[in-house]
């Protein structure tokens, strides 16, 4: 039963986010001195009522609310306290409703992206782990398999952390044991005895998913102090419908937070990545320095718009849970077709059942066909993949023409 995500008609959207722009401050209205901030600059950007009184997203861009700082905490700028309802709903329905929290267990904001939101939980753990357990820099690492998104090198690099990469096997792309455990052994070698170890829900490249209970085995099987995050930046709004079994979730108690990405499934406007994590643990990135901002900023990012939170709010809504299944089950469907066709041709390929994400060998398509159908390749100089990811508009009629066109292929082989 859902407890916050509930479907909503156009109408009702349109009524909730103008009555939430009504509940901010108007720069218009109010006299308004002290804040660095205005509407978006009108001599570039329409702002004719007439134009705007249909289009709520258009309307708060316009209106510009910023949402500096972390919402679900309590205190925050009160010039925009309307539209930072709508955010904390937005964060309410992800945590409970789609990751199986509690109500009101989780922190969390709409960050720029997936890479935004990874750096964040890195940066929370390191400074747990220094705050709290009296750690030394030298004495924390990152662990993370080889498919996992470069922003864990990125975050090793700006938080001067250490990075170890476990591989996994490289025909299903699964976390095996023993090289778990021989990167864990190297950088306990290395005096590090602080794990900030960061698990994927469906892998850029491969759609692939670790096995959580894998991995928290080894991590107690090795005596280790560890904090895990999950990489949901592709798989947050997939993975969770398309396998109803996942134990990737806030149920779990050895996660304490998550990345997901609306700008991907979700088909919101870029820069509405999302970061949640369990309460009591973001106050360790806060920056008590920020004090002209209310309620302080628990956040990276800083000054955020408060029209992407709006956009994504208005996607899950008008979709409703049912609505977001039924989606999901189509992309499931046209993923199994492709796949069905590719074992027809003897294609070699990967895919994790629950994904939508079909990745082929490179020595099993043509280099012309991955280029005419903009398949990405895992490397750019030397492709060893290339994967179809199947979205809204990759319809079955648009997989035919890609089918038929490696068989015409093959058949010349032969």
């Amino acid at each position: 039963m859902n407890q916050v995500w509930v479907k909503k008609s156009q109408d009702k959207l349109k009524e909730e986010v103008f009555k939430a722009l009504e509940e901010n401050v108007s720069y218009i209205d109010k006299s308004i001195l002290g804040v660095p901030a205005s509407y978006l600059n009108d001599k570039v950007f329409n702002q004719d009522v007439a134009f705007l009184k249909d289009a709520p997203f258009l309307s708060a861009l316009v209106q510009n609310p910023n949402h500096i700082g972390c919402h679900t905490l309590g205190k925050s700028e009160s010039f925009f306290t309307g539209t930072h309802a709508i955010e904390k709903e937005l964060i309410e329905i992800c945590a409970v409703d789609i990751l199986k929290g509690e109500a009101g267990a989780q922190d969390g904001y709409i960050a720029s992206g997936g890479t935004e939101a990874n750096i964040q939980a890195i940066w929370i753990y390191r400074n747990y782990f220094q705050q709290k357990l009296n750690a030394q820099q030298n004495e924390i690492a990152i662990i993370c398999s080889e498919d996992s998104h470069y922003s864990m090198d990125k975050a090793s690099n700006l938080l001067s952390v250490a990075l170890y990469k476990f591989l996994v096997n490289p025909e299903d792309r699964t976390v095996e044991k023993e090289l778990l455990k021989k990167t864990i052994a190297l950088a306990k070698a290395d005096g590090k005895k602080y794990f900030i170890f960061v698990a994927n829900m469906m892998t850029t490249m491969f759609g692939s998913v670790d096995d959580i209970e894998l991995i928290v085995e080894v991590l107690k099987e090795e005596g280790v102090e560890f904090k895990i995050h999950v990489d949901g930046a592709y798989g947050g709004f997939y993975y969770p419908f398309s396998n109803e079994e996942s134990v990737l979730t806030f149920n779990n108690l050895a996660i304490s937070s998550f990345t997901l990405d609306a700008h991907k499934m979700a088909q919101s406007p870029y820069g509405t990545g999302i970061f949640l994590i369990r309460k009591g643990l973001i106050q360790y990135a806060n920056t008590k320095e920020a004090s002209y901002v209310e309620g302080e900023d628990f956040t990276l990012i800083g000054s955020r718009s408060g029209a992407n939170a709006i956009a994504v709010w208005m996607i899950l809504c008008k979709n409703g849970p049912f609505g977001w299944y039924e989606k999901i089950f189509i992309l499931q469907k046209r993923a199994e077709w492709l796949s069905k066709q590719l074992d027809k041709l003897t294609i070699e390929y990967y895919r994790n059942p629950f994904s939508n994400i079909i990745t082929i060998k490179s020595d099993s398509i043509e280099q012309h066909l991955a280029e005419k159908y903009y398949l990405v390749p895992d490397n750019h100089a030397k492709p060893k993949w290339y994967k179809v990811v199947i979205m809204e508009h990759v319809t079955v009629d648009l997989l035919i023409l890609l089918v038929e066109d490696i068989t015409k292929s093959s058949q010349k082989k032969y």
